[in-house]
């Protein structure tokens, strides 16, 4: 792998994979941009080239924007049903747009903090350790 860019300076990995990835930047630079729209990854850093064709955290973002969810808009919906005693329409009109919105917001950063993970980690595909599986003679 090739420590310097074009201009001579080294690279300087993260050491952070959250605060890179939250920040949407480059996990070997951290000066490119890791996002070419709101959710689509670029193919490669524009500063140092990386590429991103190794990232690959499928379903992740969204289980763990769910996930943090769910608790605060249900902990809303419960006060806002014993409080008040709306009609079903109200939730429609407040619990789930705040819910959705917030899923939303939070998939970006999560998408850009699990890309940086991988990096970070050297996560790669598993494979089966077919020696190890070998029975002892």
């Amino acid at each position: 792998m090739n420590k310097h860019n074009r201009r001579g300076s080294q690279w300087n990995p993260t050491d952070n994979p959250m605060l890179t990835g939250v920040r949407g930047l480059c996990p070997r630079c951290q000066r490119g941009h890791l996002f070419r729209g709101y959710l689509s990854l670029a193919k490669s850093c524009e500063v140092c080239e990386l590429d991103y064709s190794f990232a690959d955290p499928a379903d992740g973002p969204a289980f763990f924007s769910m996930s943090a969810v769910a608790i605060p808009a249900l902990g809303f919906a419960l006060w806002l049903q014993t409080t008040f005693e709306p009609a079903v329409w109200v939730h429609l009109l407040t619990t789930l747009p705040i819910t959705l919105a917030t899923c939303v917001l939070l998939l970006r950063p999560l998408k850009g903090w699990l890309v940086c993970s991988q990096y970070f980690h050297k996560a790669e595909q598993g494979t089966i350790d077919r020696d190890w599986q070998r029975p002892k003679s």
